[in-house]
């Protein structure tokens, strides 16, 4: 490898590295910020929490690799144009495209390794993190007591206390009024205590509450009738220990099985199959449906006439209004009434296929739009390539400031085009492939007018030589008049 090109991508490599760690770290506290509700407070073991965002850090790739992409090119060849390193280049003999072509086979097998993140580990990554988040989010919170409000976080039991103090890392709880609706009949059995002392055990199963100077109160009733045979139980207590089990807040796996065949967990061949599948059962759905409706909704009244001679039979239409003329009145009210309430059974059946096409129809959209992404992370880290680097040597600006508003600027069309294109493709609006390519389709050609700007030494855009165009086109309107 010439010293040039290994110049060049030793200058790429760091940008591009710190680029892509900083842009998983902000769509990382993206996710944080979301779902911090469902994680603070449930007494989650650090290594579940760092499991988990490890599992959503790789989730993000997708999108942080383009970001990073984009704005790390900007950045290298900013940093090169504004040390007047590419007019050394130039001056050597070695063009912008070639001082371009390594970093563009760089950039090309980080095309690759996305496809290959996005069909084999990207899967494993939803699956992984989908289940475990799903998981924390049925997690019940810890046992948190607040001073004056009932906590119904252990099950059957609620508990309020009207002081609460940390004494020597032990919390002290005053006046303690707990309802027990284990026997889920009300409140037939209550406790207080002046004070109380709450704790762990040593094994950590249980949660120790030691009450003290307390009353039990207890109908021991077994219905409402015997209310009135059975006497309350009161019963008082200088000390008693109360033990709540702490399983129930103890984070439960569900089995990843129930996720495997979601979308989001298919690589490329287990989505052409999906799709395959569900199309064949859309397809046998709707021709059952139509069948049922020929043979159950729509009958037929033939009035045959063979003649002897030629063996023909001919149909003969009946005249349906001198028919229902003739009924009775109660057999006219009869018929009506049955007509009518066929007329509804079929808008209710029709309105209910017609809604069930449209859920099948948009799931099979959704496996679609899955296995077109998987190829369209590839073309737009190169995509975003050919806009940041040849910006890059046209603005001449490195660093962390202009850089990161062109490409945050690009990014964001870039993301709310495909976006758009994936919003109308899962509603129907276009097709799945035009909505999931319509970013890509939109940027490449401002990608290559770059490149072409770049690479021919033109400047993109010159204040003097448009006032001077401009000034030109009014003086020979004037003249013409």
């Amino acid at each position: 490898m010439k010293k040039s090109s290994l110049f060049i991508i030793k200058s790429f490599a760091s940008p591009f590295f710190a680029t892509f760690v900083i842009s998983i770290f902000v769509l990382l506290m993206q996710f944080l910020w979301k779902y911090i509700d469902d994680i603070v407070g449930k007494g989650l073991d650090w290594f579940v929490i760092v499991k988990l965002l490890t599992y959503v850090s790789a989730s993000l790739v997708p999108m942080a690799l383009p970001l990073a992409i984009l704005l790390s090119s900007l950045m290298t060849f900013g940093n090169l144009g504004e040390h007047y390193e590419l007019v050394a280049f130039k001056s050597a003999g070695i063009s912008l495209k070639r001082v371009l072509r390594p970093l563009a086979v760089v950039v090309f097998f980080l095309s690759i390794l996305a496809y290959l993140f996005s069909n084999y580990w990207l899967p494993i990554a939803n699956l992984k993190s989908k289940s475990l988040l799903y998981d924390v989010k049925e997690q019940k919170p810890t046992m948190d007591i607040k001073p004056g409000i009932f906590s119904n976080n252990l099950d059957n039991f609620s508990i309020r206390v009207k002081e609460k103090k940390i004494i020597n890392d032990v919390e002290h709880l005053y006046d303690i009024l707990i309802y027990n609706h284990r026997s889920t009949s009300g409140n037939l059995t209550v406790t207080t205590a002046r004070e109380g002392i709450m704790t762990i055990s040593e094994n950590k199963r249980f949660l120790e509450m030691k009450l003290y100077d307390g009353e039990n109160y207890d109908e021991n009733i077994e219905s409402k009738d015997k209310r009135t045979e059975v006497p309350l139980s009161r019963t008082k207590f200088k000390e008693n220990l109360i033990r709540f089990d702490l399983s129930q807040f103890a984070l439960n796996r569900t089995d990843e099985d129930l996720f495997k065949k979601n979308y989001k967990m298919l690589n490329l061949d287990q989505l052409d199959k999906a799709i395959d599948t569900l199309t064949i059962i859309r397809k046998k759905h709707y021709s059952d449906f139509s069948e049922g409706i020929r043979k159950n909704y729509y009958h037929y009244i033939k009035l045959e006439e063979k003649t002897p001679e030629k063996g023909n039979i001919s149909y003969t239409v009946p005249n349906y209004d001198s028919l229902f003329s003739s009924l009775s009145k109660d057999k006219k009210i009869q018929v009506l009434s049955t007509a009518a309430n066929l007329s509804r059974n079929s808008k209710s059946r029709f309105s209910s296929m017609a809604e069930d096409l449209y859920n099948r129809d948009k799931y099979i959209r959704y496996h679609k739009i899955y296995w077109h992404k998987k190829i369209t992370l590839s073309v737009a880290c190169f995509i975003l390539f050919l806009i940041g680097a040849p910006l890059g040597a046209i603005i001449r600006k490195g660093g962390l400031g202009m850089p990161i508003v062109i490409s945050v600027a690009f990014f964001l069309v870039f993301h709310m085009i495909s976006i758009t294109g994936e919003k109308m493709a899962k509603e129907g609006a276009i097709s799945v492939a035009s909505g999931m390519w319509l970013a890509s389709a939109v940027l490449l050609p401002v990608g290559i007018f770059l490149t072409i700007k770049a690479t021919s030494d033109r400047s993109f855009f010159r204040l003097d030589t448009s006032s001077f165009n401009l000034l030109r086109f009014f003086k020979k309107k004037e003249t013409e008049e």
